[in-house]
């Protein structure tokens, strides 16, 4: 497995591995594969790679092949700009328990140190996706409040943990 920063070349695997996560996954995002599959492939190019430095997808690759992805998006706007959210994390079903998901947020975290000014990062978690959470502790995250009935499934609600890394606390992952 190899976690490698997307560039604008992976944008149709990107797509095509997020719109299937939708789906198959649905509990555990907030967009549905309708909604997501009408955004313009320039939605799609900044979410992989923002010219302007607002996000960065990573993928994860089994041979050549996109198994996993996660971004991280910053904002520009002065009270919140010394955050930076973690969004979109995914690794196909396929590929779970190989170390993927860990690698994926570590170099998101690095990336986040890399960037000056950064010192918060935040995600949210659906409350029952517990390999989810762990792993997210395991990378230093806590948590600091659930949003009750945060999605709607279709036949009923979740709730979503709210999480956050102080970057000054942070635990090194190895990759």
């Amino acid at each position: 497995m190899n976690v490698k920063a997307l560039d604008i070349a992976d944008t149709a695997s990107y797509r095509a591995l997020m719109l299937d996560a939708y789906a198959s996954d649905a509990d555990a995002f907030t967009s549905t594969p309708a909604e997501r599959s009408t955004e313009p492939l320039s939605w799609w190019q900044k979410r992989v790679c923002d010219p302007d430095g607002s996000s960065q997808a990573f993928g994860a690759f089994d041979d050549e092949r996109l198994v996993g992805a996660v971004a991280i998006e910053y904002s520009s706007r002065f009270k919140v700009r010394h955050k930076a959210s973690i969004v979109g994390m995914i690794v196909t079903a396929t590929c779970r328990q190989r170390g993927a998901g860990r690698d994926l947020i570590a170099a998101a975290l690095d990336h986040a140190r890399a960037r000056s000014g950064i010192e918060v990062i935040t995600l949210t978690v659906t409350d029952d996706n517990l390999s989810a959470i762990r792993l997210y502790e395991e990378a230093g995250f806590t948590r600091f409040g659930v949003e009750k009935m945060a999605i709607f499934t279709g036949t009923g609600y979740k709730s979503k943990v709210h999480m956050q890394l102080l970057l000054s606390a942070a635990r090194t992952i190895t990759r």
